[in-house]
């Protein structure tokens, strides 16, 4: 099969959808489109009218462009309507809770009243939704190994949906306590490391499940939810190590609206150069089902390598703090590869075929390079705003820069060359390690002007 015809055969099982933008489009939406457009709508007006005291005129502009970006979100995928509506409407219970007879809020009340305490003050999100990501990675693993594997991997995909669900109520709960605190000290949760990795937990979990229903197969969540496994473990730790889920005040190069643009941005970037890294993994592991020569299964050593290994990385807080959690993050590491390599043949029979995971992959890296592409302009605008250039060589720029120049030369290859298969997955992988030292490496070995989020 060539990759044309491969290419018109994903887009045939697919279905013909069409573009959104042929005549009619507005006709084909159904009553709860328009209805959700009107819940958009009113929940934009009453934010804009009864916080528009505590906005800027740039941040009034971004709530208004989020209104339509929501909605035509929303009617390109409508489960995203589901999502947020429930995510507004435990928001909106979990701060309702904090409220007292006298007026205002306390937040001592996460400690006394059930349902923030257990369930939706931000902590209590956040920690469901890492114990469910936890289990969404084992039910779709479990999925690989057993007769019913569908039954499984329908599980891991609910719960993979039930735990981004949690995380946004954790992140809009975290942003409301933070203004209880006070005035100086509120601000959107995506300030520090810990809450860019919730961030990216969600952010990668909802756009695999998006390729998840578009191409109609759950056997690839077992390799990315691996990836979104890992962060929230490093979460658990850097909770334990700094309890850096204490909500702090911004330092000052971070008091600005560009942070609202550029962090999430910068993070759709992150999450799917991971998705398509993983899936790149995935495909060499397919690749070599029936391979018996060491060297042949190099995807497994490398993975068996970085994970067992990583505990080294952080070897302060390993030596210092959580030094045992570090040992059991290293045997589960250990059980993974081991698994996958023992496993191979059966987890080969599993997996998509070559083209839709070709596909898949260079659709992840698309949208990351398009995203990343914009939070680069956008974060050079906010450097000129806070120090007084657009660009300065800083070790985090310069990375950045890398990471840019390492997907635009991906993307050229494959639009100008075709590059396809075993190539393109191992440049993949790569680019997962370019990017995950630009984005956590420089702040643990270098310093800078971006050394505020150092670990």
């Amino acid at each position: 099969m060539n990759t044309t015809t491969a290419t018109r055969t994903i887009e045939l099982k697919k279905g013909d959808k069409g573009t959104g933008l042929e005549p009619g489009y507005l006709a084909r939406r159904d009553i709860w489109d328009w209805l959700f457009a009107a819940f958009v709508v009113a929940g934009g007006a009453v934010a804009l009218f009864q916080y528009e005291h505590a906005m800027n005129s740039y941040e009034k502009w971004i709530l208004v462009g989020t209104v339509p970006s929501m909605i035509a979100l929303a009617w390109f995928w409508r489960p995203l309507r589901t999502l947020t509506v429930v995510v507004t409407a435990l928001s909106l219970l979990a701060i309702w809770l904090y409220q007292v007879p006298e007026g205002g809020a306390d937040l001592a009340r996460a400690d006394t009243v059930f349902l923030l305490k257990y369930f939706i003050s931000s902590q209590s999100a956040i920690l469901w939704m890492s114990m469910l990501f936890f289990m969404s990675t084992v039910f779709y693993w479990l999925g690989m190994f057993t007769r019913a594997g569908d039954t499984f991997e329908l599980l891991g995909s609910r719960l993979a949906w039930v735990a981004v669900t949690l995380s946004l109520v954790g992140t809009m709960v975290r942003w409301y306590e933070s203004h209880q605190i006070g005035p100086d000290i509120g601000h959107i949760p995506v300030s520090n490391l810990y809450e860019v990795f919730i961030l990216f937990c969600w952010m990668t979990a909802a756009f695999y499940l998006y390729y998840e229903d578009q191409y109609k197969t759950r056997s690839m969540g077992a390799f990315v939810m691996l990836v979104v496994s890992a962060a929230v473990g490093f979460l658990l730790w850097y909770t334990v190590v700094r309890e850096a889920h204490e909500i702090q005040p911004l330092v000052p190069a971070l008091q600005s609206w560009w942070m609202k643009l550029h962090v999430p941005a910068n993070f759709v970037g992150y999450g799917t150069f991971a998705i398509a890294a993983m899936l790149a993994f995935a495909y060499l592991i397919k690749q070599s089902a029936g391979e018996t020569r060491w060297y042949k299964l190099a995807p497994l050593w490398l993975l068996g390598v970085v994970l067992c290994l990583e505990p080294l990385v952080f070897r302060q807080g390993a030596l210092d703090k959580g030094g045992s959690y570090w040992f059991v993050y290293f045997g589960v590491s250990a059980l993974i590869v081991g698994g996958i390599l023992m496993a191979r043949r059966r987890i080969a029979s599993r997996l998509p075929s070559f083209e839709v995971l070709d596909d898949v992959m260079y659709k992840a890296i698309a949208i990351g390079f398009a995203f990343f592409t914009i939070a680069t302009v956008l974060g050079a605008l906010w450097a000129a705003e806070a120090w007084g250039g657009y660009w300065s060589w800083d070790p985090k720029e310069t990375w950045a820069l890398i990471v840019w120049l390492n997907y635009a030369a991906w993307l050229h290859m494959r639009l100008m060359k075709g590059l396809r298969g075993t190539v393109a997955a191992w440049w993949a992988l790569v680019g997962l390690a370019v990017t995950t030292f630009a984005f956590l490496g420089v702040n643990m070995f270098l310093s800078g002007l971006h050394s505020y989020g150092e670990l």
